[in-house]
């Protein structure tokens, strides 16, 4: 049995997929936040590896670069991939470069520009050799990836986040990480517009909790106030947006609340995913494939596109229990699958 274990060294998450003979066994996902300092994510290869287990290969990639941590994007491309080569040692490491393949961590600093948030290419790839013609939606924590497929190639037009953001191909909202007020300027509350406070009193997290749209497990980061994560707790914290407390109106207009932040970043996908479509080179019956913790998102896009949604899970090679974890973990998943025989 050959294992093949793929990493995905986000800027708040460490994400790992173990793959057996081709097909995904487990995946997990470890707290990491790079603004805590290298040695918070050197702590989480070594809590990951518990989980994970063992591997004759390691293929990695990321996104952690763009986190302030680092200078500049070559830097932080060079630091964690020498850290992960350090971590994972004695055993062989490989470092995706998207358009590049795979290449020694050694050969990081001359391939920076390839290896730098290729993430998304992992899953895209991947989804190119079991769907001919799609379009691809990833939702995160922190970003939806909306790459097209075209003919079993990535169709990309954009290859950096810089031009993955012109290109409506990289949307900067997720699940949990996002501020709510990022979503919306004003909000409807009680019969009138209110505008909103511009302080990070809430997250998206908060938002998907009390609609019921966040999986179990995957909101890892601490709460803005510090508070419990429970549907009182996030109600009260979005209160707060509109200059409330949680006991100024009923659950209900909480829920509307909500809604209304949640419809925000729909939209927000939305457009994205309609700025790609207007290329025109993903034909009208092309599927969407649906990926990351926001799946229930997507098959909202999906509906709103008028588009057929298939599951990443489904495109895959993964055991049963592994279903949910391999598609919230979608390019770690891939790589290991990337890089079986």
């Amino acid at each position: 049995m050959r294992v093949v274990i793929g990493w995905d060294v986000g800027g708040a998450h460490l994400k790992a997929a173990r793959a057996e003979d081709g097909c995904i066994v487990e995946a997990v996902q470890v707290a990491s936040p790079l603004r805590l300092g290298l040695e918070r994510l050197a702590q989480a290869f070594i809590d990951a590896k518990v989980r994970i287990g063992s591997g004759d290969l390691h293929v990695v990639t990321m996104t952690g670069e763009l986190a302030d941590t680092f200078a500049s994007r070559a830097e932080g491309v060079q630091a964690l991939a020498a850290l992960a080569a350090r971590e994972l040692a004695p055993a062989t490491v490989s470092l995706y470069a998207g358009r590049a393949g795979f290449i020694a961590p050694e050969q990081a600093q001359g391939h920076w520009k390839d290896i730098a948030s290729a993430n998304w290419h992992a899953s895209a790839s991947l989804a190119a050799r079991a769907m001919r013609t799609a379009l691809l939606v990833d939702i995160g924590s922190t970003t939806t990836d909306l790459v097209p497929i075209v003919t079993g190639s990535v169709a990309a037009r954009g290859y950096t986040d810089a031009e993955r953001l012109a290109a409506g191909e990289l949307v900067y909202t997720g699940m949990v990480r996002s501020f709510a007020m990022a979503m919306a300027g004003r909000a409807p509350f009680a019969g009138r517009w209110s505008p909103l406070i511009n302080e990070n009193f809430a997250t998206m997290a908060d938002v998907h909790r009390i609609l019921g749209q966040l999986p179990d497990g995957v909101d890892q980061m601490a709460t803005p106030d510090g508070r419990a994560k429970s549907i009182e707790a996030s109600r009260a914290r979005l209160a707060r947006m509109i200059g409330c407390d949680m006991d100024d109106a009923s659950e209900t207009a909480w829920s509307m609340l909500a809604q209304w932040f949640a419809e925000g970043q729909i939209r927000a996908i939305i457009e994205g995913a309609m700025l790609v479509l207007s290329y025109e080179r993903v034909p009208a019956g092309a599927p969407v494939v649906g990926a990351g913790i926001g799946i229930a998102v997507v098959r909202e896009v999906a509906r709103r596109l008028g588009r057929k949604h298939v599951a990443f899970d489904a495109i895959i090679n993964v055991a049963p229990h592994a279903r949910d974890w391999a598609s919230y973990c979608a390019p770690a998943a891939a790589l290991a699958c990337l890089a079986s025989p």
